[in-house]
């Protein structure tokens, strides 16, 4: 089956999840069933593997599915005959809107920065280094590296649209969801991409910090759908033991 996208106003991925739901309700795929593999509703869709990945995370939002670590997804329950998928806004979403807007508040940082304000972002990448360092940690420094430079902007709207963004990546369920999966499969903030965003805003550089920051945004992209690959979670997880087992052995 080819999906039509050019006649539909969805996202591909929400193309994609309506066809299952219709499935689901089809008897296709009974509860306790495993959807097919990834590779293979690429195929049967004529879709990308990363648009099948956001489908099944939306239908997993919606508690339709249980993705299952080296297993695939199964269905939990079959929605109603009239019931049709409601989405929220999708990680991948979220990060292209803060790819085009974020570029362009660094650039206007770089021209407003002030002394002060190139210490503050330099402590903030201090504090993402140790955040990262805590199996237990969160990524509030982060938002707040990005918030400080949407300040820097001395915009409001600016600093407004990168609060709202950075809102939604934390409300929105399938765009949260996926930010867990990240982190558990050991994607962070990368701190030499901030590095570099420092960099540029301490040099008065507007196209050095616009290349800089959509450099860590194109980076945090592909972390989002390699911690989609089963393969990443599962290699995550057997790392994480291995180091458990190494302190044990040492406390030992």
């Amino acid at each position: 089956m080819v999906i039509d996208l050019a006649k539909d106003r969805d996202r591909s991925y929400q193309v994609l999840a309506r066809s299952l739901v219709a499935e689901l309700v089809n008897g296709t795929y009974p509860v306790g069933s495993r959807l097919p593999a990834e590779r293979d509703l690429a195929l049967r869709y004529n879709v990308s593997r990363p648009t099948v990945r956001e489908a099944v995370i939306a239908l997993e939002v919606q508690g339709l599915v249980e993705v299952r670590v080296g297993s695939g997804a199964y269905v939990l329950k079959l929605p109603g005959a009239n019931e049709t998928p409601t989405f929220q806004v999708s990680a991948f979403e979220i990060t292209e809107a803060r790819l085009l807007f974020e570029g362009e508040a660094a650039a206007l940082a770089a021209t407003q920065a002030t002394d002060e304000d190139i210490e503050k972002i330099r402590l903030l990448i201090a504090e993402i280094e140790a955040e990262n360092l805590d199996p237990n940690g969160t990524e509030q420094a982060d938002r707040a590296f990005h918030l400080a430079i949407a300040e820097m902007t001395r915009n409001a709207a600016v600093y407004e649209a990168v609060d709202r963004l950075w809102n939604l990546r934390a409300t929105s369920e399938e765009s949260a969801l996926l930010h867990a999966k990240a982190r558990h499969a050991n994607v962070k903030p990368v701190v030499d991409e901030h590095t570099a965003i420092l960099d540029a805003l301490r040099a008065r550089d507007p196209g050095a910090a616009r290349a800089a920051m959509r450099t860590h945004l194109s980076a945090v992209l592909e972390g989002l759908l390699f911690a989609t690959e089963e393969r990443a979670v599962e290699d995550a997880r057997r790392a994480i033991k291995a180091q458990r087992d190494r302190f044990a052995r040492a406390m030992g």
